[in-house]
Order: C-alpha cells, then sequence, then structure tokens
C-alpha cells in the first residue's frame, strides 16, 4: 500500500511499523462511514480512483507483496471447485445448469490488473457527501480488473453505475465479466453459511443466487 497510495486520488489505508520485536504494525485511520446512499457523484469520483488503480503497475506491485495473477487463479479455482460441489447440489434442479454454465465462465478467468478483490459500499468511505476513502485491501491481488466493477455496475442505482462507467472507461467486455462477478457474490455467502452452520444463511445466499442468475 505505501507504493500504490500517492498514485491513488482518495486516502486508502497505509501500514507503518510501530515496532520491529514484536512486530507492531498500525495504519492511519481513513475517515469516513460507509457508503449509504450512492449518487452520481460518488460513482464519478469512486470511478476515477478505480481507473487510477487498475492503471497502477502490476509488476511494481507484485516485487513489493501484491499477490499474484497464478496464486490469485489457483485459489479462485479452489472456491469454484467447492461450489460445484456443495451449492450447485442445493440449488433448485431447474437452475442447475444456469449456475453451471456461470461457474464455467468464470471458472478460469484470469488477469494482470492490481484490483481491490473486494469492493462493496461497506468500503467506500464518505462523510459529508463526499467519498472519503477506500479501505480494506485484505483481498487485493493481480486478476480481473471487472471483479472491482461488479458491485459498482450491478448493485447501485443507475445514475451512480453511469457516472462510474463513463468515468472509468468500461468497455463491453469488462460489463459483461462484471456481472459475471456480481451474480457470483451470493455462492460466497451459502458456503459462508455451511462453514458456520447457519442454514438462515445458506437459505438467503441461495434465494439471492438465483435471483442473481436472472437479472
Amino acid at each position: 500500500m505505501p507504493r500504490l497510495a500517492p498514485r491513488l486520488p482518495l486516502p486508502v489505508p497505509v501500514p507503518w511499523v510501530m515496532s520491529d520485536d514484536p512486530v507492531i504494525v498500525r495504519h492511519d485511520l481513513v475517515p469516513g462511514e460507509p457508503l449509504e446512499h450512492p449518487t452520481a457523484a460518488h460513482g464519478h469520483t469512486l470511478g476515477f480512483f478505480l481507473r487510477a488503480l487498475h492503471d497502477c503497475p502490476v509488476d511494481d506491485a507484485i516485487r513489493h507483496g501484491l499477490k499474484t495473477s497464478a496464486d490469485a487463479a489457483g485459489e479462485h479455482a479452489e472456491i469454484v471447485d467447492r461450489f460445484r460441489a456443495q451449492v450447485v447440489p442445493m440449488m433448485p434442479a431447474e437452475h442447475r445448469n444456469a449456475g453451471l454454465a456461470l461457474l464455467d465462465e468464470v471458472g478460469e478467468w484470469t488477469g494482470d490488473t492490481v484490483v481491490h478483490g473486494d469492493l462493496g459500499p461497506e468500503h467506500v468511505l464518505t462523510s459529508e457527501g463526499a467519498i472519503t476513502g477506500v479501505i480494506d485491501f485484505g483481498d487485493a491481488h493481480a486478476g480481473d480488473a471487472a471483479i472491482d466493477l461488479a458491485w459498482a455496475l450491478n448493485g447501485t442505482l443507475p445514475a451512480f453505475a453511469e457516472a462510474l462507467g463513463a468515468a472509468y472507461g468500461v468497455t463491453d467486455s469488462q460489463r459483461e465479466r462484471a456481472l459475471a462477478w456480481h451474480r457470483l457474490g451470493p455462492w460466497y455467502e451459502v458456503t459462508y453459511g455451511l462453514d458456520t452452520n447457519d442454514s438462515d444463511t445458506v437459505h438467503n445466499g441461495l434465494d439471492g443466487l438465483v435471483r442473481r442468475l436472472f437479472s
């Protein structure tokens, strides 16, 4: 993050070492509250932020600790395999082929772009009507830029999505992949519910999965 932060038009968490023995790392607080009411102005600002993030030199970021596309792809393949084995059999029978087609579509996607990897409204902070920063880069990796566009283009109001797309310069291909990534979101909710033995979460995830498949 210290290498990326100067290239970005919004504040992001930058770690700094307080102690070497024991190792204690802290970062300055990024002010604001999670985005609740996305507007066109927010979309414009976040679009420029994502454009700057995705334009960062990926090789330099990898040299300074960013997860490589190969490592990220391996982890993604394991997750998709789990979805096939555990989630698809829980789907209504009439929707399983559509679910498998989605997994086939996203199963081998890789990329060479610096991505946040988990961008949603809880990680976009605002204060007094303006975006103040973007947080939680724990899933950052070298991957497909469209993963960062999934929620922004498909989980927001049209004014926000249109402004973001224009500021970013979204291509048709990125828009299609972003929709597929968005449709994959509830699958994670299902497996989280399985891991925590939370049947309500599993059922909510399955309901959301079917809705998004046909949105």
